[in-house]
């Protein structure tokens, strides 16, 4: 079998990876819904996997792993890997899981990040009427994550929040100092939401990157009496293009409650120092993100080694993605926690797409499936109406 073409298309929302081969089996590759200027880093790639034979996952992979770097650049190589372990499965008429190396469970939890309802304001009062909507979806999560501080609108929508200007360009650009009266406003709002889920729900708090040091020490150390899941990306983390593993242990080995990070960093080479150091209690690489499948389970296997939790990151993945994480975190080992559920519109893919259960999400969990590949499909004839001109031979 031979790679014939990469191609890369935007459907609705989210920019879907297409690889073709000889004998007529193709794989897809989820790309975040975020990221709709990646076509042409993914179209980079092509000409170096051409005529190379796509079972052959890891000696395609060598050929342009090194060619990517952090969020969001990492994303085409992601997705290229997860459509070749999709062509790899058809081929071999078995689901991922099988060759990753089995699965370790039958069904995977799945907390939400993503599936959010919008707030009036952010006080207190705001934050837990969130999160009791949140509490109340059909899914059924047993762990829900919320935005806050850095990672929300709270910097640039309450005055005298932090010692900075705030700044609305970019990607989560504000970082400073909190003040007094900002850090003990945040420590409301989150006991608020814990008050509304109790000892029932698990609450893990989206924090940045943005906090300083002192700040973050204190904050984790005001709410260790709530027993969060965990604070993530306080000082580094979503595009931010470097780790700073020394800084989150300094904050880490000062409390109780769970540090995590990882959603930006690709590759296993750069999540060394995070593991070794023991420099965060809980991390969440996102397969597309991070160099794909095989590249997270790796991670995941090292971190728990080493006394790491695993909480994958998925939030903008769409349903591919979803299929890709289901199919992963099976086989993942007991530092497992749960995968973010990842959203797309509903009104296209749950209709083009084929393969998914329905509904997907029971109590918080998925069952994993065991057709071939990823295991679901896109139906062409309903999609290519959600197609761009240009991308009109997607499926051909």
């Amino acid at each position: 079998m031979k790679i014939t073409d990469l191609r890369c298309a935007t459907i609705g929302d989210h920019p879907v990876v297409r690889i073709t081969t000889d004998e007529g089996v193709s794989g897809l590759g989820p790309i975040e819904s975020y990221k709709p200027y990646l076509k042409p880093h993914v179209m980079f790639y092509r000409d170096m996997i051409l005529g190379e034979d796509p079972t052959n996952v890891e000696r395609v992979m060598m050929k342009i792993r090194r060619m990517g770097s952090f969020k969001p650049w990492g994303s085409a190589v992601s997705a290229i890997e997860i459509a070749l372990w999709d062509i790899a499965g058809q081929a071999a008429g078995l689901p991922i899981y099988k060759l990753l190396g089995g699965k370790v469970r039958d069904k995977v939890r799945t907390y939400n990040g993503a599936v959010r309802f919008q707030m009036r304001d952010y006080s207190p009062e705001a934050f837990a009427e969130n999160m009791a909507q949140m509490k109340a979806a059909p899914e059924g999560f047993s762990i829900i994550k919320q935005g806050i501080a850095f990672h929300s609108p709270m910097p640039n929508r309450l005055p005298g929040y932090f010692y900075g200007e705030p700044q609305t360009t970019g990607r989560h650009p504000n970082r400073g100092l909190l003040t007094e009266a900002g850090l003990k406003h945040t420590v409301r709002c989150v006991e608020a939401m814990k008050e509304v889920l109790g000892d029932e729900i698990g609450l893990a708090l989206d924090c940045g990157p943005g906090w300083m040091v002192p700040d973050a020490i204190r904050i984790c150390r005001a709410l260790e009496h709530l027993n969060l899941m965990w604070l993530e990306d306080m000082l580094t983390g979503d595009y931010t293009p470097y780790v700073l593993a020394d800084l989150y242990r300094e904050v880490t080995t000062q409390t109780s409650t769970p540090t995590h990070t990882g959603e930006q960093i690709y590759l296993r080479q750069n999540f060394v120092d995070l593991i070794e150091r023991r420099a965060v209690r809980v991390i969440g690489p996102d397969p597309c993100d991070i160099g794909g499948l095989a590249e997270l389970k790796w991670v995941a296997e090292y971190a728990d080694l080493h006394g790491i939790l695993m909480a994958p990151h998925g939030t903008g993945n769409g349903v591919i993605g979803l299929a890709a994480l289901v199919q992963v975190c099976a086989t993942l080992p007991s530092n497992y926690v749960a995968f973010e559920y990842p959203i797309g519109k509903k009104d296209i893919w749950h209709e083009i797409v084929e393969g998914l259960p329905d509904p997907i999400v029971v109590d918080s969990m998925i069952e994993v499936w065991d057709r071939p590949g990823l295991g679901v499909t896109i139906n062409a004839d309903l999609a290519r109406p959600h197609l761009r001109p240009e991308d009109a031979g997607f499926f051909d």
